[in-house]
């Protein structure tokens, strides 16, 4: 049997970090971990090959050769996987199919030959014994939540390190919180589970011994949901870096009560920790009570950045406009809470509603539904009728990205940041950083892309006053900036498929108008 594992291509967002890359000489940012995950599942002597569309082309004759193709998504990489299964279907070739984007809306995917819905480790081993046998089914689901114990090490020979500027690995699946806009807790449920210590470990040594060197991004839903684990693993984790010579430098998604938990904080500092990701969400406390983000209501949200960046840990923040309880002001306090915290990696996106989420149900319930969901937040588009308009919405929602990333803006977050940040672990000089460098050098220092030019070198040098370890730190920031600006003028068009609304009717007038729902397909199918 011969499987075919495809990735599709993630758009060009701020997630993509696409121009950002051309820095260092990578493709894309990470590997497609459930591909390789699922390849490690594969039955011994079966044939495997895998495309990541990120990093090049996939071939007619690569599809042709195969038996079978499985590809895995996520919303935002829709339109990629559309026309991969045309392709496929074209030469007649049978798909598997799996992922949050197939997950969460299965009804739309009646044409695709193997459906795996949810968590795919307890499915896997009955899935490819039923194609072996020519006899397999069209949906593989499972209610549960299966044991990460039973999540092999990924395949990492089936990558080219060299394409990629990040490792992915999970230590945990879940999350203890139910945000209203989120569905992690749909996909993943509330309870987490971790793997152990062990077999953590396991995975960032096969890693290691593979030949990786460098960034290593935990993907978990929470990385801090059960706090007493995640100690214990990290306890072993920094012996194992000590003894490895720091060979990683890792991050992660977390809550904002990382902040509360010195212990945690010094524990993760320890093992190599230097970026973590936390939803910030709102300066609006009124609009974290209304998607049920209550834990950013408990402290001060900028002392617990601060704190968390004085632990040697970046904070990149996650932010949102479009809540109900968003006024006009929501536009400022946004600027100026992210200003005054020294994010500068700040992932402004406006409120969108997933198929299945508790937001998704009430605004179905309420009306205001217009359709699905992009997946891509940050590209100027709503799928739902919003309470201070969509024309509103929209005109503040770009006036905060066009302040943010403006070079000076930028610039000065940038040093509020390194003020504040006491780095901890310090990236080794290796031959793209110097690439980098002398890129950044052309681009900005003299090019003037982006009229960053000015404030390229100020920054630099700003950097040596305050620390001249943070030098390297500095360059990084630039060409972040660089990336985000770039980013931000893409997404200002709006493409085919998404949409934006005149007044509070909803009548579309810009783009794909969206396909009325039928309220009678269920839309909270549990994976």
């Amino acid at each position: 049997m011969k499987i075919l594992l495809v990735y599709p291509e993630i758009p060009d967002t701020f997630w993509s970090f696409k121009h950002a890359l051309k820095f260092v000489s990578k493709k894309a940012a990470f590997p497609p971990l459930s591909l390789l995950t699922i390849a490690s599942a594969i039955p011994a002597g079966w044939e495997k090959r895998l495309v990541d569309l990120n990093v090049r082309r996939l071939k007619d004759a690569e599809i042709l050769w195969a038996d079978y193709v499985c590809i895995s998504a996520m919303h935002v990489q829709k339109k990629s996987a559309g026309e991969i299964i045309s392709r496929c279907r074209k030469y007649g070739k049978k798909i598997i199919a799996g992922g949050p984007y197939f997950t969460t809306s299965p009804v739309d995917f009646s044409g695709i030959d193997h459906l795996v819905l949810g968590e795919a480790e307890e499915l896997l081993p009955e899935l490819f014994d039923d194609i072996g046998r020519g006899a397999g089914r069209h949906v593989y689901e499972d209610g549960g939540h299966p044991d990460l114990a039973l999540a092999p090490i990924p395949d990492w020979g089936l990558i080219d390190f060299r394409d990629y500027d990040s490792m992915l690995v999970q230590f945990s699946r879940g999350c203890p919180f139910d945000c209203e806009f989120c569905d992690i807790v749909l996909l993943n449920g509330r309870n987490q589970r971790t793997k152990s210590p062990e077999q953590f470990i396991g995975e960032i040594d096969s890693l290691y011994r593979a030949g990786w060197r460098g960034s290593v991004f935990i993907v978990d839903d929470n990385f801090i949901g059960s706090k007493a684990k995640v100690k214990a693993m990290l306890s072993r984790l920094a012996c194992w870096m000590d003894r490895h010579e720091r060979p990683f430098h890792f991050l992660t998604e977390a809550s904002i009560n990382l902040a509360e938990d010195e212990e945690l904080m010094d524990l993760m500092s320890r093992a190599g920790f230097n970026k973590v990701f936390v939803g910030i969400e709102t300066p609006n406390l009124e609009s974290l009570k209304e998607t049920n983000k209550y834990q950013n209501t408990k402290k001060d949200l900028l002392q617990s950045v601060k704190a968390i960046q004085k632990r040697g840990m970046e904070v990149m923040g996650g932010f949102i406009v479009g809540f109900d309880n968003d006024t006009e002001t929501i536009f400022q306090r946004q600027i100026d809470f992210i200003q005054k915290s020294g994010i500068t990696t700040a992932m402004v996106g406006i409120l969108n509603a997933l198929p299945g989420t508790k937001l998704w149900n009430r605004l179905g319930k309420e009306g205001r539904l217009l359709g699905e969901s992009s997946g891509d937040n940050t590209a100027s588009c709503v799928n739902f009728i919003p309470r201070m308009g969509v024309d509103k919405l929209m005109e503040g929602y770009r006036g905060v990205l066009e302040t943010i990333y403006s070079p000076e803006i930028y610039y000065r977050r940038c040093v509020t940041f390194l003020k504040s940040y006491h780095q901890q672990t310090v990236s080794r000089v290796n031959p793209s950083g110097v690439l980098a460098f002398l890129k950044s050098i052309w681009r900005m220092g003299i090019k003037n892309e982006e009229g960053f030019r000015r404030y390229f070198w100020r920054l630099l040098l700003k950097s040596l006053l305050i620390n001249p370890k943070t030098f390297g730190e500095a360059v990084r920031l630039m060409i972040v900036g660089f990336h985000f600006r770039k980013s931000m003028c893409t997404s200002r068009g709006l493409p085919d498929e998404v949409y934006t609304f005149a007044g509070s009717d909803g009548t579309a007038v810009m783009g794909q108008a969206p396909a009325p729902m039928n309220e009678s397909e269920d839309r909270t199918t549990r994976p």
